[in-house]
């Protein structure tokens, strides 16, 4: 956003702050301020000039002249305008001495786009009135002050230079002057009635109409203003509403009466279809969600964002219908973003702008047209629909906790005279005070007592408040449980050399095809963050089988794992949230058995004691080569390979886990086991059985025999006889006693009772 010094100047009277300065309190107190330039320096040098000879230079389409400039002298100039001529009043640029086609120039005669007042760069400057010396009239250099944008969005007063005017005022404690006259509006009925069929969308819709209008090119003063500040001349009248705009951040629209169908102007919601042409000559297909200026026939124009074409201002207007309007913010951003149009006016519309504020741009429009159009006049009185919204209530606050918040001793005087300084009412009674909020302060920005601690504080300068910790001892939480195990379930698997992945919680119905989920089993997602993420996911594999996909060109083999949430549908209550972890191990070449019995062990690190049954495959798990995971007497998961359809290139095995169901399956307290103090005694028994016998099953039996001081079992390796269809399964026993070294006769017993049972 560009402010102009000059204007800000013109309306805080005194002002002696230079422009550097003003951009730093406005930075430390009010907004961030980007940048402080000059602009139109040259201004002081410019002066106007009289042609007195001009001579086409032979060949050229450049005209060599002698020009009278009062406060120079006598130049001889080389000018390559097209309007060049002698006897013309112009303006003089002393530049100095330069070579052009042979022939010295002394200065220049200048355009306004080279003087930085409009962009008419197609001819030079032409003056009636003037002597040759005299500065050009409303023209002098100015300083313009950026402000970033964002910080501004709590602030719809600041888009206007009358509310950052407001503020110099009160931070240099200098008045401020008012330029707008009221008095200049006139009384009665007005010409145009005016419907407003949602007062929630459009809370006011005001005015006027003139007639004996002249529609022309602005004077340079009021070009080079709103050049300054970014704003493109057009017409004395567009160029008027862009003022009033720029001064008091108004957005104005100014329509062609003899364009409008009827008397009435009617505000209303677009019907679907409904097609608007706008001043950008483009024409937009609303729905209902737009709001419309229209008339009897329809749009004349897009409320807040755009005018209509076919009513827009040109050469031959003659009767103006000049609107002053206040629309909700949201829904002005709403449409501005679904037409994908942004403009000056959308921009502050949608920061909430002040109802009270639509009379006051109509005053200010008044003044203006009669100096920019001569023999303008007013038609009827003001046309002015509008609910007066309720008066926002008084904050109300005692000075001690003024001080307690603001973290220092500040007077009360001082307090109040803030808030006065800001236009705030202030009634101070025995350390009370009562505070009234401005119409223009009262549009989502301040609301409660903190927020004038806001005003107070950052006018006193918060370098002044010393910084202090909080009186508030600090102390960590403690750790949640879940969090805690998931730490733990992670830091495990990283030492076991696993790799850990993060995925997104949605996938797409490909996906979820590909493993035989449901897809009507998923939540679909409103407003997907991106194609191909449509469903939130019902198991973390789809995703982990990209991993493989997106891994298995680059390794031969690897080691990853996830944790993350599986989302599922409940019907009269918000999703269940399952924590899990899926383990994989792919390998490019082998037959997958050494992965399957390395993720066995994995599981058994991080459940000791865990079992693993055969169980039935599920559509995307390899037949053969599936089971379920169970510790503590609960099902926690499935240890299985992809099927060969799913993983095409190499073998992929996965330990999927419950981390909700196991974080409940951990054992109570842990009690220590001291060390052995005699020696154990082991010894093999090798078991003939049928191929599809399950170790564990051979491991149960024996725990079943009751052989005394049995301490350990475990399972070793296996032959497979495949000409008698049986196997040979080795098994370890281990015999021992905590109070003594065995004899070799207990040591026997054992064995034989052992052996007995398992090959019986």
């Amino acid at each position: 956003m560009q402010f102009s010094y000059n204007w800000i100047h013109e309306l805080v009277d005194g002002l002696d702050v230079p422009a550097a300065e003003i951009g730093r309190l406005i930075t430390l107190k009010t907004a961030e301020c980007e940048g402080v330039e000059a602009h139109g320096a040259m201004l002081d040098d410019v002066c106007v000039a009289r042609v007195l000879t001009a001579e086409k230079v032979e060949g050229t389409h450049l005209t060599l002249t002698t020009v009278d400039t009062g406060r120079y002298g006598v130049k001889q100039v080389i000018c390559g305008a097209p309007n060049c001529r002698a006897g013309m009043l112009t303006a003089y640029w002393p530049l100095g001495k330069k070579t052009v086609r042979g022939v010295e120039s002394d200065g220049m005669l200048s355009s306004a786009t080279e003087l930085g007042i409009s962009k008419d760069g197609d001819g030079i400057l032409e003056f009636t009135g003037v002597e040759p010396g005299a500065p050009i009239a409303g023209l002098k250099p100015d300083t313009i002050v950026e402000i970033d944008n964002k910080s501004l969005t709590h602030r719809p007063d600041l888009w206007g230079h009358y509310g950052m005017a407001r503020e110099v005022a009160a931070i240099t404690g200098k008045p401020l002057r008012d330029p707008v006259n009221l008095g200049l509006l006139p009384g009665g009925a007005g010409v145009m009635k005016v419907d407003i069929r949602d007062l929630a969308l459009c809370p006011r819709y005001s005015c006027l109409v003139f007639e004996n209008v002249t529609v022309g090119p602005s004077p340079l003063w009021l070009q080079y203003r709103l050049q300054s500040v970014g704003l493109n001349p057009i017409n004395n009248i567009v160029d008027v509403t862009n003022w009033v705009m720029a001064e008091l951040a108004q957005p104005m629209h100014a329509f062609d009466l003899d364009k409008i169908q009827g008397d009435t102007i009617i505000v209303r919601a677009a019907n679907d279809g409904e097609a608007c042409e706008a001043l950008n000559g483009v024409t937009y297909t609303l729905d209902s969600s737009a709001l419309v200026i229209a008339d009897a026939a329809g749009p004349i124009a897009l409320a807040g964002v755009i005018g209509g074409g076919p009513s827009a201002i040109t050469a031959g207007t003659t009767r103006l219908l000049l609107e002053s309007a206040n629309f909700h913010a949201a829904s002005i951003r709403k449409t501005s973003t679904k037409v994908k149009l942004r403009t000056d006016a959308s921009m502050r519309f949608e920061k909430s702008q002040d109802p009270v504020n639509t009379v006051r741009g109509l005053a200010r429009a008044v003044a203006l047209l009669q100096m920019v159009s001569p023999g303008i006049r007013l038609v009827g009185g003001l046309s002015d629909a509008w609910q007066p919204a309720a008066a926002p209530a008084p904050i109300t606050f005692t000075h001690a906790w003024m001080e307690r918040k603001l973290g220092r001793a500040v007077a009360a005087v001082e307090v109040a005279g803030i808030l006065e300084r800001l236009l705030f009412g202030v009634l101070l009674e025995g350390g009370v005070y009562t505070v009234t909020v401005p119409s223009w302060r009262a549009t989502k920005d301040v609301s409660i007592k903190d927020d004038l601690v806001e005003e107070v504080g950052r006018m006193i300068g918060y370098a002044s408040i010393p910084p202090v910790a909080p009186h508030i001892p600090s102390r960590v939480p403690p750790l949640e449980p879940e969090r805690a195990f998931q730490r733990g379930v992670r830091a495990t698997l990283t030492a076991q050399g696993f790799t850990e992945v993060f995925n997104y919680s949605f996938v797409n119905e490909a996906q979820a095809l590909q493993l035989g989920l449901p897809v009507e089993d998923h939540i679909k997602v409103l407003n997907p963050i991106a194609a191909g993420q449509e469903l939130l996911r019902t198991s973390l594999l789809p995703n982990i089988l990209k991993n493989i996909a997106l891994n298995r060109h680059n390794f031969e083999s690897f080691r990853l794992f996830e944790i993350g949430r599986e989302i599922h549908k409940r019907a009269a209550s918000l999703p269940e949230e399952i924590p899990s972890c899926a383990v994989v191990l792919y390998e490019k070449d082998g037959d997958g058995k050494s992965g399957l019995f390395e993720l066995k062990r994995v599981a058994e690190v991080l459940m000791p004691g865990c079992a693993a049954t055969p169980a039935s495959p599920r559509a995307f798990e390899h037949p053969h080569r599936t089971a379920v995971i169970a510790w503590q007497g609960v099902e926690l998961g499935r240890l299985f390979e992809f099927h060969p359809s799913v993983v095409e290139t190499g073998r992929a095995q996965v330990l999927y886990l419950n981390l909700a169901a196991m974080l409940a399956a951990q054992p109570g307290v842990t009690k220590y086991t001291p060390l052995r103090r005699f020696p154990t005694s082991d010894f093999d028994v090798t078991v003939v059985a049928e191929p599809r016998r399950l170790a564990k099953d051979v491991l149960s039996q024996a725990a079943a025999v009751g052989v005394a001081n049995l301490v350990g079992a475990s399972y070793l390796y296996e032959y497979l006889d495949a000409a008698k269809g049986t196997k040979s399964m080795t098994f370890r026993f281990t015999l021992g006693a905590s109070d003594r070294t065995l004899t070799s006769e207990e040591i026997t017993v054992a064995q034989e009772k052992l052996r007995a049972a398992l090959q019986g």
